[in-house]
Formats: C-alpha cells, structure tokens, sequence
C-alpha cells in the first residue's frame, strides 16, 4: 500500500466495518490504517440497495476497474459489512475519491431489519454522495424497500440549531444540512421515459414518481403513500436519477467482471459513462457542519465513532461525532507540530549559532511550517484553545534551544579562550611579567590576545559575555603585575588602574549590548511568531467561512429547485430552512469574533 506524493495505491478493497457473529458491527483495523495516512480531502460515494441488484459492479466503474468489488452471479448476496476502496480522483487534484460498498438491503439470509437500517444509516452519515440502486422502476414497491429513509431521524442525533438565536430549526433541517446528496440509479430499466404524451428526463422521472399525494394528509393511505416519498424530499436537498438498460444478455451478466464495454450494449456503456461522470464532477467534498473539510484520517475517526456508538447501544450523534474529532485530530495536530519543529531544527541548528538572529531566522521558517501543519490538521478548535497550546510548546522548545544554543556558545568560547589565551597563561606561570617593564608587556599580550579572540569564528552569540568573565577572573593578575613593575612610578601606575577600570567598563559595556541584542532580537521573534499564528488563523478562518457560504448557498440553490419542481410555496422543514438561510451568512461573518479576542488574549 502506498501513498507517496499525494498518490495512492490501493490495488483491492478492503473491509472496512464488518459483521460480528452476534449480529453487531466492528470497525476493520487494516482500513482504519489505510485512513489514517491520507491526508488529503476525501470525497465519498456509498452505494446501497436491495441486494443482487449490481451495487458493486457501479463501484468498480468509478474505480475505474473492472474487478474489485465483490460480484456475484448467484442469489446469494456476496458484499457483507461496508467495503471500502480509496484511488486518487480522476478530476479533482489533491483529493481522494473513497467508495464504500454496503451489505444488500433486505438479504432473506440475514432477515434483521435493524442491522439493515444500521449500515443504511453509516452510509448516509459516512458519505457525500449516496447512491441507492435498485431494479427495474420507480414505484410503490421500490419506494416501500427505501423505508429505511423514514427511520432516519429515529437513528440518527443532532441537536438543533438557531438561525438568530431565536428560533431553532427542525432536526430534519439539520439533517439535510449534513446528510449526502442523493443519487437513484435504477438498472435494467426498460420502460420509455414519456409522461402525459412528452418525454421527460430521468431527473423528472425520478421527482413524479416523489409527488406527494394531495388530500387529507392524517388518512393511513396518505400517510404511508407520502411517509418515504417526504423523508427523500426533505432530508435530500440534491438528488439526481439515472436509468440503465440492460447491459447484455443473461449468459454474459454471469462474466461480466471479465467484459470489456465492447462486449456491452452501448446504451448501457453510455449511460455508465455518464452516470460516473457525474458523480467525478457533482460530488462534493466530504465536510461537517459548517463546510469544514474532512481528510481520511478525520474519515476514519468518524466511522470508529459512529460503530462504537451503535456497538454500545447508543444512537450516533453528529455532535459528539464532532467533539471526538476535535479532541483527536486537534491533539494530534499539536503533536505532528511539534514534532515537526523539533526534528527539523535538530537538522537544521548546528550549535552553537554565530548570533541570534541565526537561531532566530531558522526558528521563524521551521515554526511557519509548524504552524501550517497545526492549522491544516486542527478541526472546530473552539476558542482557539488548542492552538494556545500550540504556543505554548513551541515556545518551551524553542526556549530550550536558546538556552542549549547559549550553554554550547559559552562552551566554544571557553574552548577558544583557552586556546587563544594560551599562551600568556604560560606566560604568568612562570612569571614572566614579573620584572621591570613587565606589566607594559602584559598588556600588549593580553590585548592581541584580546583581538585575535574576537576575530576567531564559531564562539557563538555569547562573545563577550564569556569574555568579560575571563577577564574579570585575571583582573587581580593584572593588579599584581602592577604591583610588580618598579619601573613605573606611582603616577603612571594611577593612570593604568584608571586605564584598566575604564576599559574593564568598556568591556561591561558590550557584554550589556550583547545582551541587550539578543533581548531584542528574542522580542522581535515573539512578535513574529505572533503575526504568524496570527495569519494563518485568520486564512483558514476565511477559508471556512467561504465554505461555510457555499454549503449555505449550495442548500439554498437545492431548496430553490425543490420549490420550483411541483410546490409553489416552501411547507414545512423547507420554511425552516429559508429562515436559516436567512441568517446563515451572517453567523458565518460573525465566527471571526473570537479569533479577535483571542488576539488580544495571546502573548
């Protein structure tokens, strides 16, 4: 398996959620790590249906494959679970197209209806397009086997919304914001598409045979005629149809995996060629609540969160679904961050650094890419907590680095001292200033010595500082010396203490400077560091709200068609989500506000 440069390999499918011997359902590890390496933006297409009805055979078309999926040529239905296979999107750059195929609906082998509403329910939550496939037309009975549509919002949590903090909109309106967008792809149809005389396209085969019928609503008839026909409505703001003929005659249906489309009808070829190209071009990127866009590995703790919940007895919730994300994906993102920091600037700092500002320009480009991977793998970070901790961290480390720079700088400064200062060690030793005209020799030595120690490289930002202790320590050598020299009166002894206490200042001096640098070069860095966290946050926050506006506008542009279609006037869940609509753009606007206090709180 492998998945350099933004490439996938992924020669087969793998189980991704299977069935236990008890009835339940358990996440595949093997796909859980297959996930967890993709980094990129996932777009997910589920297929569901009745089983024996091709579901599989659709897959392996957008896989561009025509073995992968499971096919059968028996009754017996052959895709248990939820299969999954990631290959790189054949239109969309840096992104990962993930097919799921699920278990037949309604296998007479299997006779639970529960575990069928379960792995119809992960499709919806898991996926951004679903594709329900069934055989021959759209009727009463088709319609009857989608009942798990109804159940929808019996299995599935969300806590609503306010559009103004008013008024809340309908658990149904969320889960139109959240749920995929529907496709019908019905096979071996064979009826002409033609109504009242004119010909009408699949869309609007699809959207007549989802007209719910008039009259007293509260009759049993009417209820249970509209019940599905009003789930697919109000929970699929996008839906689409496509009818396939027959691809072959029976003999060759039993081989066809082995076919290629020479051996098809052409109709069927063509429709199968559409029917993809419109899921590679309409399937959007899989987002949570808000646009935020969800990577592989976010994909995975998704499907872990929502099995465990069903697992446990409990109903999946699209809030805690959103929580666990931020918890996970938010600490990991700290961690790869840091990490990050950490290893390259152990490549990149060769100890000790000539000044500061070295440190400091090596520490500003190795944090800025910190921070963007912090930034790209943090999800719903509320209040800007976790990148607080963020600073925090990296702050620590690069503390650690200065102080490490600092001591490895003092080192190789006491290592040059030694060296440079060799000599006139010696000298001292064996008292060899210790005669007339001594202390004048002294000081020419020590000044050399002095000169050539400050011109010798790799001694670090701590120049002076090491100096001036040095030379602080051989200042009583220097009394001494003096002391020694009889040929110098006792005048010219006052002006040498004098010339040695200003030049000792001197030397206080720049050593006060030096620090005094480094204070302001570590200010600046703070500053810098600041600014880039600061940016960062403000483009992905812009980034989110332009998502944020699409999903409003894309829901909007869905509700408009829906309108259109048959009712003149939005009804129910619909006028909920118009009045949504309505304030949507602003609360989007309004998600920058923290970020704003959260400036004023940071550093």
């Amino acid at each position: 398996m492998s998945f350099r440069e933004n490439k996938i390999d992924m020669p087969s499918p793998v189980c991704l959620i299977h069935n236990t011997e008890d009835g339940g359902l358990r996440i595949c590890q093997e796909a859980l790590d297959i996930l967890d390496q993709i980094t990129q933006s996932v777009v997910v297409v589920a297929v569901a249906g009745p089983y024996r009805t091709g579901k599989s055979y659709l897959m392996n078309r957008l896989a561009g494959k025509r073995k992968g999926f499971a096919l059968g040529s028996t009754i017996e239905s052959k895709t248990k679970g939820i299969w999954m296979w990631c290959v790189p999107h054949p239109e969309k750059e840096d992104h990962i197209l993930v097919l799921l195929d699920t278990e037949g609906l309604g296998d007479v082998d299997k006779g639970d209806e529960k575990h069928d509403v379960w792995i119809f329910c992960l499709a919806v939550l898991l996926s951004t397009t679903l594709v329900y496939n069934s055989l021959g037309t759209i009727d009463n009975t088709a319609l009857e086997k989608l009942q798990y549509v109804t159940k929808l919002t019996e299995h599935i949590d969300v806590k609503s919304r306010t559009g103004d903090g008013k008024e809340a909109c309908s658990k149904a309106m969320e889960l139109m914001r959240v749920f995929p967008s529907f496709v019908w792809t019905v096979r071996d149809f064979t009826l002409d598409l033609v109504l009242d005389g004119k010909e009408i396209t699949a869309d609007e085969y699809l959207e007549n045979a989802l007209m719910l019928k008039q009259g007293d609503a509260a009759t049993p008839n009417v209820v249970n005629y509209n019940k599905t026909r009003r789930s697919l409505r109000d929970f699929f703001a996008v839906r689409k149809c496509f009818v396939f003929e027959r691809p072959g005659n029976t003999k060759k249906m039993k081989q066809i995996e082995e076919l290629t489309d020479d051996d098809l009808d052409e109709s069927f070829v063509e429709q199968s060629k559409a029917f993809c190209k419109y899921i590679y071009t309409n399937s959007r990127s899989k987002t949570m609540r808000g646009g935020r866009g969800v990577t592989g590995r976010m994909l995975a703790t998704l499907a872990q969160t929502y099995v465990e919940a069903i697992s446990s007895g409990q109903v999946p919730s699209l809030d805690n679904a959103v929580e666990s994300l931020a918890q996970i994906h938010n600490s990991r993102a700290i961690t790869e961050a840091v990490e990050f920091y950490h290893c390259e600037m152990t490549k990149k700092v060769q100890f000790p650094t000539e000044t500061q500002q070295e440190l400091s320009d090596i520490h500003a480009g190795v944090e800025k890419e910190a921070i963007s991977i912090f930034i790209k793998g943090s999800f719903n970070d509320q209040n800007q907590e976790y990148q607080n901790e963020l600073v925090k961290r990296l702050s620590k480390e690069y503390e650690e680095l200065v102080k490490q720079n600092m001591e490895e700088s003092r080192k190789a400064c006491r290592s040059i001292i030694s060296r440079v200062f060799g000599s006139l060690e010696e000298a001292v030793k064996e008292d060899t200033y210790m005669q007339p005209g001594g202390y004048t020799e002294y000081c020419s030595d020590l000044d050399k010595a002095i000169k050539q120690y400050r011109s010798e490289k790799g001694h670090g930002p701590m120049l002076e500082e090491v100096l001036t202790n040095y030379l602080t320590e051989k200042n009583k050598v220097g009394q001494n010396i003096l002391a020694a020299d009889r040929s110098l009166s006792e005048a010219e002894r006052k002006m040498e203490e004098k010339r040695r206490e200003k030049e000792a200042l001197e030397q206080k001096n720049r050593q006060l400077e030096e620090q005094k640098k480094m204070q302001e070069e570590l200010f600046r860095e703070q500053k810098k560091s600041h600014d880039e966290h600061i940016k960062q946050l403000k483009e992905k926050i812009d980034e989110e709200k332009t998502c944020s506006r699409e999903e409003i506008m894309r829901l909007q542009h869905a509700l408009d068609q829906e309108r259109n279609k048959r009712n003149p006037e939005p009804t129910g869940p619909r006028n909920a989500a118009l009045r949504l609509l309505t304030h949507g753009i602003k609360a989007c606007d309004d998600v920058i506000s923290p970020v704003t206090s959260w400036i004023s709180r940071l550093f």
